[in-house]
This record gives structure tokens, C-alpha cells and sequence, in this order.
């Protein structure tokens, strides 16, 4: 138990921000699962700027790593031009 009133507040803060970034990090989830599995080629490339934005806010705020930030955009990327060149 925390003896300091700093360290109460620390605490708190903690809670809050572990609160947030998990439930920023499975809403990213959430979004590259939807893409993956989206068939369609325009909501494709309509939704993948806004995961790749939300990708990037992640990684910057160290709630996941770069690389594997990197690694999702990649491939994520791969399968919007994939189907853009599927359907010309």
C-alpha cells in the first residue's frame, strides 16, 4: 500500500492511462481485424488511412512497439494494393 500521497496519485494515473491504452489498442485490433477480412475494395481503401493514423498514435505512445506497428501497416498495405490491382 502506498504510504505517500504521490504515490497514491501515481496510482490513480496509472489505473487510468493502462485503462485508456488498452482499450485504445483493442479498438486498433478490432480495425485491422475488419480490414483483413473485408472483402470489399473501396471500405479497403476507405478505412486504411484512419487505421494507419491510429497505428502510428500507438506507436508513438509506446502502448505497442514500433516495429510491430510498422509490421501491421505493411501488411495491411499489401492487401489494400492487392485488391486494387484485383479489381482493375
Amino acid at each position: 500500500m502506498a504510504n505517500h500521497q504521490s504515490a497514491e496519485k501515481r496510482i490513480r494515473s496509472n489505473k487510468t492511462k493502462r485503462t485508456l491504452n488498452r482499450y485504445q489498442g483493442r479498438t486498433v485490433r478490432n480495425a485491422v481485424k475488419k480490414i483483413r477480412e473485408e472483402e470489399n475494395k473501396d471500405t479497403v481503401v476507405k478505412e486504411l488511412p484512419k487505421v494507419l493514423s491510429q497505428l502510428d498514435k500507438l506507436a508513438k505512445k509506446s502502448v505497442i512497439h514500433k516495429n510491430k506497428a510498422s509490421n501491421l501497416k505493411r501488411k495491411l498495405m499489401l492487401k489494400a494494393n492487392a485488391s486494387a490491382v484485383a479489381a482493375s
